[in-house]
């Protein structure tokens, strides 16, 4: 059996992301704060036959985020697929012309640096088996400057540059590195409805022919207004 872990997992895109990838045979990991959010998605996935469980941990706190990494590694075995994809929140949004160096940084501890750590802790068994897969979620701000989103712009175009790093060195190595840049306000019954993005994001791991894509597919955040 297959183990996907889903760092900043939801009751939206985590857990399309876990509905999905669990149909194809994976167990789910998945990782959060937020214990009752967490057992929602473990509710929905043991509905339909999908093993998981859930693990507690402030991604700020980076000590928490490894133990809980070690703790699914220890109940699922190896973790063949890392997603992550935190969500900020609008309230965290700051406008290029007043964002502080407290704005940026709460980002940094927020999501580049758990995106680190997490690689640090399942890359090593990847390298070992000569496969394995990690997927990075992220929003336009990481393609293209978008001012309305200062802050984000600033840590998300940091993580997909460290992300496209993993890709260029690990390619040679049987492990996929993947992006997405969501481009749309995730919602069910909508354009950006979480499954559509889960389905998107599976097709890309399966069939690993291009490192990046935007969804909506072809969007272009150059010519997105401010």
């Amino acid at each position: 059996m297959k183990t996907i872990a889903i760092i900043g997992a939801g009751p939206g895109l985590g857990l399309s992301l876990a509905k999905k990838f669990g149909e194809q045979g994976f167990k789910v990991a998945a990782i959060a704060r937020n214990p009752e959010k967490l057992a929602i998605i473990v509710n929905e996935l043991n509905k339909l036959n999908i093993e998981a469980k859930s693990y507690i941990a402030d991604l700020t706190d980076l000590a928490a985020l490894k133990e809980a990494i070690q703790s699914a590694k220890q109940d699922f075995g190896r973790i063949v697929v890392l997603e992550f994809s935190p969500y900020a929140g609008p309230d965290k949004f700051r406008h290029v012309l007043e964002t502080t160096p407290a704005d940026v940084l709460e980002q940094v501890n927020g999501h580049l640096l758990p995106a680190i750590l997490s690689v640090n802790e399942v890359l090593p068994d990847m390298i070992n088996n000569g496969s394995g897969a990690i997927l990075f979620t992220t929003g336009l701000s990481a393609m293209a400057p978008l001012p309305i989103i200062g802050n984000i712009g600033i840590v998300m175009s940091g993580l997909r540059n460290y992300a496209t790093n993993l890709h260029n060195e690990l390619k040679e190595k049987g492990i996929f590195v993947g992006h997405l840049s969501i481009g749309t306000f995730i919602q069910p019954g909508t354009a950006g409805d979480p499954d559509s993005i889960a389905e998107v994001w599976y097709n890309l791991y399966e069939r690993k022919n291009r490192f990046e894509e935007t969804f909506p597919q072809g969007i272009d955040p150059t010519k997105l207004s401010n």
